[in-house]
């Protein structure tokens, strides 16, 4: 964040996605839907022309 006009502006927003439990012959298709989602993501649609978005996939 950065301060402009004295107000805290988000310039960015990370996101760690950690998925328990995935069988392994799930994982593929849990990394290709995470390939795809931010796109169909209403939040992600709406701030993404003003705000840098990233995203991690984890499995734990």
């Amino acid at each position: 964040m950065i301060v402009e006009d004295k107000v805290l502006v988000i310039k960015s927003v990370h996101v760690r996605y950690r998925l328990a439990g995935c069988p392994d012959d799930k994982r593929e298709a849990a990394e290709r839907s995470h390939a795809f989602h931010a796109s169909r993501c209403p939040v992600a649609k709406s701030i993404g022309g003003c705000i840098a978005i990233s995203t991690e996939l984890e499995f734990v």
